[in-house]
């Protein structure tokens, strides 16, 4: 009786799950069942012959880590899958994918239109890098649609927005957005960090391009950097690949590796942080001290209604303002116990920041103020501990 073939794995039967464990594997004639870490700069080539072949594009396989690897190459496979996207490029940072995704758009000449709610490094691409080579910006309200077809102009080329926004937590209608963009001749990009791949896909809500911190969520365990690039094959082509070729913001393979055995358990931890960040919402609403309360799933959050419509679940972070300002902010997260004081998100560790003094500390207060985020706000993302925990622990910051 002769063995019988293995039927080939195919992606497109496949739920995110199932494809965020088997989904880009690439296995050497090893067999391994993990994936391999290539830990190498180069490659050798039999001839001169094939080395010239890959070099001309002939022979499509790997030259050199700073332009491809076979483990960065399953890592953007696998992100790629996830998100529904025709390409994927990983840099070795968030802000390398931000910074790439937007630089590569635009020349001198050119205007970007963004949301003002923006995490500090990506308001500074925006606000500060981009004009310095002669490309105009313009931030508005993200949340007022009004305020993006106003912002358009002729040689607008590129908007760009996070949602929800950090720390507020605002969300920003990306359909709408989208539309706006292209009626306007631009492209959309769209940083998704705090709703992860697991909760809003805003490819298929008409963005061009989405952009990750895969040290965020995706590695989920505080232990590396990384960021992703997902697009269209001709976006990646056209505005990202060369760009990334040629500058050298190139993730480490080891890094890549990390992140891709990362992928494999993002569904339980966002769903099961998910869960605990909605309980722990209404949790703080009800201690003393406590003066407002932001988090997406709740039906008191400004857009809740769009939340609803626009992602599958209210995400793992929340924000709350805390009476007294700074100093009853501070009071209050120094009382902590089991929460971290740390300005990261998205690990299974919870951690606690003060954005005025932290994340957005290069903004003027008059700009803190006009974003919501006053002295006394908090964000919290939390992890994966046990929700009684962290309910006493939070009622014990508050003095119950």
């Amino acid at each position: 009786m002769s063995a019988s073939i293995p039927r080939p794995f195919d992606p497109a039967a496949m739920r995110p799950d199932t494809l965020l464990v088997h989904g880009g594997g690439l296995r050497s004639p090893f067999g391994e069942t993990s994936e391999a870490v290539f830990l190498t700069q180069g490659f050798v080539y039999d001839t001169m012959e094939a080395a010239e072949a890959r070099f001309s594009g002939a022979d499509p396989g790997f030259i050199y880590s700073r332009f491809s690897n076979p483990t960065v190459a399953m890592f953007e496979q696998r992100m790629a899958l996830l998100e529904g996207a025709e390409a994927a490029r990983a840099t070795a940072s968030g802000m390398a994918a931000v910074t790439a995704a937007m630089l590569g758009q635009v020349k001198a000449g050119d205007h970007v239109v963004a949301a003002k709610a923006l995490f500090g490094s990506c308001r500074y691409i925006v606000e500060d890098l981009l004009p310095r080579f002669g490309v105009a910006s313009t931030l508005i309200d993200g949340c007022d649609l009004d305020q993006w077809r106003a912002a358009m102009r002729p040689n607008t080329k590129a908007c760009f927005l996070e949602s929800p926004t950090n720390p507020t937590l605002d969300i920003i209608d990306i359909a709408a957005v989208a539309e706006i963009a292209h009626a306007g001749g631009a492209r959309l990009v769209v940083d998704n960090v705090l709703a992860t791949p697991m909760l809003q896909s805003p490819l298929k809500l008409g963005a061009d391009c989405v952009v990750y911190s895969a040290t965020k969520h995706i590695d989920g365990q505080g232990r590396c950097l990384g960021g992703v690039i997902l697009a269209s094959e001709q976006f990646i082509a056209d505005h990202v690949h060369n760009l990334l070729r040629q500058t050298g913001p190139s993730i480490s393979p080891f890094n890549a590796w990390v992140l891709l055995k990362g992928l494999e358990t993002l569904p339980l931890r966002v769903e099961r942080q998910a869960r605990t960040a909605a309980a722990l919402a209404d949790v703080v609403a009800g201690l003393p001290g406590v003066a407002k309360v932001l988090y997406p799933g709740r039906a008191d959050h400004p857009q809740a209604e769009l939340a609803r419509r626009q992602m599958k679940g209210g995400g793992t972070m929340l924000a709350f303002e805390i009476e007294g300002g700074k100093a009853g902010a501070f009071h209050f997260a120094n009382r902590l116990r089991l929460i971290r004081i740390s300005n990261n998100l998205g690990d299974a560790k919870s951690l606690i920041t003060h954005p005025a003094t932290t994340t957005h500390q290069r903004l003027t207060p008059e700009a803190r103020a006009e974003l919501g985020i006053s002295e006394g706000l908090l964000r919290l993302s939390v992890g994966l501990e046990h929700l009684d925990d962290l309910a006493a622990d939070l009622a014990g910051a508050a003095g119950l």
